[in-house]
């Protein structure tokens, strides 16, 4: 097990939905900034592994179990840890808590090591994981088969100017964003996920349109995002329920343990 690190957070009104849930784009968003400070406190930044490795770390894969999202306002602490390496991928746990230290939302994502110039994913090199402190581990971790989609449903989305990053590819997050999009408004009202499995496929880049696909069956959804006629990224939700009232609980056990 590596070396654990945390940072607080407090869910803005922008970070909020209509339910005054956090918004799960950008509770990734977030988590990837802290896995950065946990680089940057160990020496090995963003830039120090561009600097002298020509690699920039890309993610392939999340497995999300959400048992309660964070609410607007709601004092968060983001957990993460390197878990495990191979050859090929490196694995990073976040853990998302509120201040009494309750479970909140779990996330296991796969990295792996980019040459930025070439576009090709490369070994993982030994000398930059290891302040980490992770195991080495020759198990690969693999996600659930995702099922083609037959008779979907879907909508075409422009790729926007600020769903690229730097590289002028786009952000892992948007993929969720069009994800969640394309369910429509009523239903996210009345609905959260409790599960995801989401892998990245092939790097959408700017220009042109992405289309969301998805299929749902008895509280679960498969999606697929397209472009070019390749599949970018699937992903395979399960759905609960939402009360009416979960977003008035939620505060009122935050304020009942504050």
């Amino acid at each position: 097990m590596g070396i654990v690190y945390q940072h607080e957070v407090n869910v803005t009104f922008d970070m909020s939905d209509i339910n005054g849930n956090m918004k799960l784009p950008q509770l990734i968003r977030l988590s990837l900034q802290v896995s950065g400070f946990h680089s940057q406190k160990l020496g090995i930044s963003d830039d120090y592994l561009y600097e002298n490795y020509q690699l920039v770390w890309i993610v392939t894969d999340y497995e999300i179990t959400i048992h309660q999202m964070p609410i607007f306002n709601q004092d968060i602490i983001i957990e993460t840890e390197a878990l495990s390496y191979n050859r090929l991928f490196c694995y990073r746990r976040f853990t998302i808590l509120d201040k009494a230290g309750k479970l909140l939302v779990e996330m296991i994502a796969s990295f792996a090591m980019m040459n930025r110039e070439l576009r090709k994913v490369q070994s993982v090199v030994e000398e930059v994981v290891e302040p980490y402190g992770a195991d080495f581990s020759k198990k690969i971790h693999r996600g659930p088969r995702y099922q083609e989609l037959t008779n979907p449903k879907e909508i075409k989305y422009p790729i926007r100017f600020y769903d690229l990053d730097m590289n002028g590819h786009v952000n892992n997050s948007s993929y969720l964003e069009w994800i969640f999009e394309v369910m429509g408004t009523d239903f996210l009202k009345h609905h959260i996920p409790k599960k995801i499995h989401l892998k990245y496929v092939k790097e959408v880049v700017s220009g042109g349109d992405i289309v969301s696909k998805y299929e749902f069956s008895e509280n679960e959804s498969n999606h697929q995002i397209v472009s070019d006629g390749s599949i970018n990224a699937q992903a395979k939700i399960k759905w609960r329920t939402t009360k009416s009232n979960d977003s008035t609980k939620n505060k009122k056990d935050e304020k009942d343990e504050i």
